[in-house]
């Protein structure tokens, strides 16, 4: 294995609980008065920050600008919401036929974007968004409703600590934070980082889980060039600052793709590191990927050729398109190839007589062929036609 990429097998340790009570400590600071050293310098669309109060802009922290992945009418979860800046942008984008929730743990910035939605609501004309209190590796359970649970029901014995796991298990149950297949989009913004190295595949898992068929992610973080080793990890300091917890940029992508994305982009990549320590780069980029590659492959006859530029490329799945090849594909490949992000590269070719759903067959997808032009035409197909008298 190279040495710059990450390993498994190396014993790096988890943050402490120094780590995660300094991050607490310092966003519940940054909540009440800005420190510039948690954000990176970014452009936003100034027409939508006219409707955000000023003590929500500037407390706002963040490494790039999620929202202009944003579409009206969607559905949009913000990972890390804090103080509500990119949800009240989001807000204003899926108009009032959209919906935002915001997802935080920090007491104080909850409370700033608490405060703040009703005046975003009455100055763009609706209210749209809504604050949860969450961890957003573990989207199922409702901080708040367990929070009340335990009030009313105080650990002091094994049995009542079995009893809290009992309805922590029911209320993720009956009652999920956010609901299985209920999102269009996830936006994050500079928090993932924030997440323990122990729960950061659960993180992507709930992200996926959350998201419908044919949902998005696009998450602005920070990454490094190499793999961080422990005893930075184990700085408070430097994880509450965003840096000793990023994920190393090719794990990340690695661990999105384990989880079931594809048309996984890195689509911003900052040249100019936000830190470096010890020789290690830590930079803001930002990740789009797709859900939706769930279900059967199936044969529908029809075929994908690939546009170029380079001679061949494979997907996620390990489909091989050559160069201006008719290479056959299930139904499923067939609309992940021919949609976002691949479309502007691909062109999809269609049976002249379509295979009716209830007719389709099995396709072995582990395998790459071409597709003979008259598999799609049709072995009877005998149409003449003259050239035309006038150019194409």
């Amino acid at each position: 294995m190279s040495r710059y990429e990450p390993d498994p097998t190396s014993g790096e340790t988890a943050p402490s609980l120094d780590a995660e009570e300094a991050t607490r400590r310092r966003y519940s600071a940054a909540a009440q008065a800005r420190e510039a050293s948690l954000c990176c310098p970014i452009e936003y669309d100034r027409s939508l920050l006219e409707a955000i109060p000023e003590e929500v802009i500037e407390r706002d922290y963040g490494c790039g600008d999620p929202s202009r992945y944003v579409r009206p009418g969607e559905t949009v979860l913000d990972l890390g919401s804090g103080g509500g800046k990119i949800c009240f942008i989001a807000a204003q984008i899926v108009g009032p036929e959209g919906r935002v929730i915001g997802v935080d743990m920090n007491d104080d910035m909850l409370e700033l974007a608490r405060r703040s939605a009703p005046e975003v609501a009455r100055r763009i004309g609706h209210a749209n968004v809504e604050f949860r209190r969450g961890r957003i590796q573990d989207l199922a359970l409702d901080a708040d409703r367990i929070e009340a649970w335990l009030n009313d029901h105080p650990v002091k014995s094994l049995q009542d600590l079995t009893r809290l796991e009992e309805e922590k298990e029911r209320l993720c149950r009956e009652s999920p934070l956010i609901e299985t297949a209920s999102i269009d989009l996830i936006v994050s913004n500079c928090v993932l980082n924030l997440v323990r190295e122990a729960e950061k595949d659960q993180l992507i898992e709930e992200m996926f889980r959350v998201l419908r068929p044919g949902g998005r992610i696009a998450v602005s973080d920070i990454v490094s060039d190499e793999v961080v080793p422990a005893h930075l990890k184990n700085d408070p300091a430097l994880w509450s600052g965003c840096i000793s917890g990023a994920f190393q940029e090719l794990d990340f992508l690695r661990r999105l793709e384990k989880a079931g994305f594809y048309g996984i982009t890195v689509d911003k990549w900052e040249a100019e590191p936000f830190a470096v320590v010890e020789g290690i780069e830590f930079r803001s980029v930002t990740i789009t990927a797709k859900k939706g590659k769930e279900g059967p492959c199936l044969e529908a006859g029809q075929a994908v050729l690939y546009k170029g530029p380079w001679r061949r490329v494979e997907d996620d799945d390990g489909h091989v398109l050559e160069r201006g090849v008719r290479t056959a594909v299930c139904a499923k490949t067939f609309r992940i190839l021919t949609g976002e992000p691949y479309a502007d590269q691909t062109i999809g070719i269609e049976p002249v007589t379509p295979v009716p759903e209830n007719e389709r067959g099995d396709f072995d997808c582990s395998r790459t062929a071409p597709r003979h032009p008259r598999e799609t035409k049709g072995a009877d197909y005998k149409l003449n036609k003259p050239a035309s008298e006038s150019c194409c």
